[in-house]
């Protein structure tokens, strides 16, 4: 079924994940009454979503328009554009998906730990192939970021040419495959009716160094340091961790690796071809002792303060195989993912503790460069394809509006420029682009094994407890009686230590008894209205008495054999 915000001769774009956030990113392109869906990511949930997992896009809109669905197209192989894909696929019916290189590995790597799952058949498609489906044509451009096989992706239309970067960073002197600057410049002679480019580091007006500089920073860095080195990366870094074990083996290091998701991307970027170490380089965790502290390079995860990552077992000392001795030296080859800075400076301090050497991204010691393209880049793609529309995608709001203002600088008419929110429609004719609505969209939380059984009310409940704390009260009654059976029991958790306020205990347990006498002479006594009677009176009290709302839980245990 056409969609229908869609007038005739008009495609659609939308998001249902990916804008006003960095994360999620699933965006879905409609042309001729088919859905062309890039990526399919999850977001990881900052310190608000207690508890919670993962956070995928609400994927109501292709449950509901399943049969139009022409494929999934995967720029790159990071966890925020593939990370969603076993979700998806528990949901909806993907013809195919069509990825490139590592992210293929990735993706089968993913799809293993959901054995439930049937997938589909994945096309890995080279930067030279060409996919038509009816009257739209899909062709690839190479461009660099921070996982080898970023492509962008080209969309040949009725309406005109659309162009969809992906994560992208300008490097002209790049660890692997250079980006295809000459086919951004042939689209642009040819004529780009909409881009649609990545935002997340528009807000910065600076030069991103290049992947190669950061390799012989951490090359010298390497060079200077005695003991035992531990260095934590993204696992997704490939070209990262191909230039730690290089430097590892100049110095006369031997690498080995702890971490589940390390050791998955060393094997899936052997398996491709990024990462290459000379024989007996990488060595196995249990021949950690046999080597002297300067013959050692300890690769783990944990860049992000991860509670359950390596270098946070290694920082409280509960790694089963490693242990941090004085003398050892942690290097950060990261930045801070938003909201992971406080998990972070944790791990840190934990490391000073036991008395090792910690080094992070500074003006010190390069240790980490950007894989998203700053102001400089994004003028540069902006000068290259030279479109007529322009969507700014993959970023909070702020940056959206930053980006927007660099392409207005670089000659975009600002009535063709949508700054959108996660479920907005952009309306495109060949001359004209315009906001037509909204899709259902929405996000969905993923809780241990749950998937969307989390809604913002259990949200809500726990937030309290972590602030507020836990009130319960148990009253035992006899409903045939109409009586209390026994004085109430008090349990609290987290809200005040019942041995030292036993005043205040004891005045809370006879204002519920109060309430549940009153409550049982009723001519039709209830539970239900009994536990309400208690709540509220109890959360007005306990107010009164601390200024604290702690969640208040009363319990009913009815002895009255006939019920």
């Amino acid at each position: 079924m056409k969609n229908p915000l869609l007038q005739t001769g008009e495609l659609g774009i939308f998001a249902l994940g990916g804008l006003g956030e960095v994360g999620k990113n699933m965006y879905v392109y409609e042309i001729e009454d088919k859905l062309f869906i890039i990526d399919a990511g999850i977001l990881f949930p900052d310190e608000q979503l207690l508890g919670i997992d993962y956070v995928i896009p609400d994927y109501q809109y292709l449950v509901d328009n399943e049969a139009r669905i022409a494929g999934l197209f995967i720029t790159h192989g990071h966890e925020d554009h593939i990370g969603g894909i076993p979700y998806l696929l528990k949901k909806v019916k993907i013809p195919k998906i069509y990825a490139a290189g590592v992210a293929v590995d990735l993706i089968e790597y993913k799809l293993v730990e959901h054995p439930d799952i049937k997938p589909p058949q994945i096309e890995e498609y080279k930067s030279y192939y060409n996919y038509t489906f009816g009257g739209v044509e899909i062709s690839f451009i190479r461009l660099n970021h921070s996982i080898p096989d970023m492509f962008g992706i080209v969309l040949r239309t009725p309406q005109g040419i659309l162009f969809h970067t992906g994560d992208f960073k300008i490097d002209f002197t790049p660890v692997g495959p250079p980006a295809e600057y000459d086919k951004l410049a042939a689209i642009g002679k040819e004529g780009l009716l909409c881009l649609l480019s990545d935002s997340t580091n528009a807000e910065r007006d600076e030069l991103t160094p290049s992947e190669s500089k950061i390799g012989k920073s951490i090359n010298e860095l390497f060079s200077r340091i005695e003991g035992r080195i531990l260095i934590a990366t993204f696992a997704s870094n490939m070209y990262r961790i191909q230039q730690i074990i290089e430097a590892s083996f100049i110095n006369g290091r031997k690498v080995v690796v702890f971490g589940r998701s390390m050791e998955r991307a060393i094997e899936a970027g052997q398996q491709t071809g990024y990462i290459k170490a000379p024989r007996d380089t990488i060595i196995e965790a249990d021949k950690v002792n046999r080597h002297k502290p300067h013959e050692l390079t300890i690769l783990v995860t944990g860049s992000q303060g991860e509670p359950l990552a390596a270098l946070s077992r290694i920082a409280n000392g509960s790694h089963r195989q490693i242990k941090a001795i004085p003398g050892d030296t942690v290097v950060f080859s990261s930045s801070p993912i938003p909201g992971n800075q406080e998990g972070i400076n944790r791990t840190i301090n934990r490391l000073f503790r036991l008395d090792v050497n910690v080094i992070t991204h500074g003006p010190l010691a390069d240790t980490h460069t950007s894989g998203h393209g700053a102001q400089n880049d994004l003028k540069m793609i902006l000068s290259l394809v030279k479109p007529k529309m322009f969507i700014p995608m993959h970023g909070e709001h702020r940056m959206l509006k930053h980006h927007r203002d660099l392409a207005i600088e670089c000659g975009v008419d600002p009535d063709h420029i949508l700054v959108m929110d996660n479920g907005d429609v952009a309306a495109l004719t060949s001359e004209t682009i315009r906001l037509a609505g909204k899709v259902h969209s929405g996000e969905i939380y993923i809780d241990g094994t749950g998937i969307g059984d989390i809604g913002s009310t259990v949200l809500k409940e726990r937030k309290l407890l972590s602030e507020e704390g836990l009130f319960s009260i148990i009253l035992t009654i006899h409903s045939g009686e109409k009586r209390l059976v026994n004085d109430p029991t008090i349990i609290s958790r987290g809200f005040i230590y019942m041995k030292s306020n036993e005043e205040i205990t004891l005045e809370l347990a006879n204002e519920a008894k109060q309430v549940a006498i009153q409550e049982l002479a009723k001519k039709m006594p209830s539970e239900p209205a009994l536990k309400q009677a208690v709540t509220e009176r109890l959360n007005q009290k306990i107010y009164e008495m601390t200024l604290r709302r702690p969640l208040v839980i009363p319990i009913v245990v009815d002895m009255n054999p006939g019920t």
